[in-house]
C-alpha cells in the first residue's frame, strides 16, 4: 500500500531559471513523511514531547527530470524496509504521470531514557506495516 501527497512547486521552491533547486524535494518528501505520520495517527509533536525521536540517519535522493515552478506534484510514499530499531521511507515525485524524483530517508527510533537507538515500539512497527514493499519485510 502507498499514501500519496500532493503539492504544488511555488516560487520559492525554484532558482532563476524556474526548477526546484535540489535541497527544497527533501523539504516536500518531509512534508510527506508528517502528513503520513499524522494519517497514521502517530503525533510527532507529542513523540518529541515525550523524548522518543524519529531522526534521519541517511538520505539520498535521485533526479530524473525537472521539478518546474507551477507544477502539480504527487509524491508517493512507501515503507521501503522495516528493520529491529530504523525504517527507510521511499518516496516518488511524480507530474503527469512522470517520474521525476525518487528520495529515500532512513528514520532510527532513539529510546527516550538513553537517547540511543532502540526496538521500534510495537504500536509504530503496526502502524508502518500495511505501507511496507512486502519485497523486503
Amino acid at each position: 500500500m502507498t499514501h500519496s501527497y500532493v503539492f504544488d512547486v511555488r516560487l520559492h521552491d525554484v532558482d532563476h531559471a524556474g526548477v526546484m533547486f535540489f535541497a527544497r524535494l527533501f523539504v516536500h518528501a518531509h512534508d510527506a513523511y508528517e502528513v503520513f505520520m499524522a494519517h497514521l495517527g502517530l503525533d510527532l509533536c507529542a513523540m518529541i514531547h515525550t523524548g522518543e525521536r524519529l531522526p534521519v540517519v541517511h538520505a539520498s535522493a535521485d533526479y530524473f527530470q525537472p521539478l518546474r515552478h507551477g507544477e502539480q506534484i504527487t509524491v508517493t510514499l512507501e515503507i521501503e524496509t522495516l528493520g529491529t530499531s530504523s525504517f527507510t521511507v521511499a518516496y516518488a515525485f511524480h507530474a503527469s504521470e512522470s517520474l521525476l524524483a525518487k528520495v529515500r530517508t532512513v528514520h532510527a527510533y532513539l529510546d527516550p531514557s538513553f537517547n540511543a537507538a532502540a526496538p521500534l515500539p510495537p504500536t509504530l512497527r503496526q502502524s508502518l506495516r500495511p505501507y511496507c514493499n512486502t519485497l523486503n519485510v
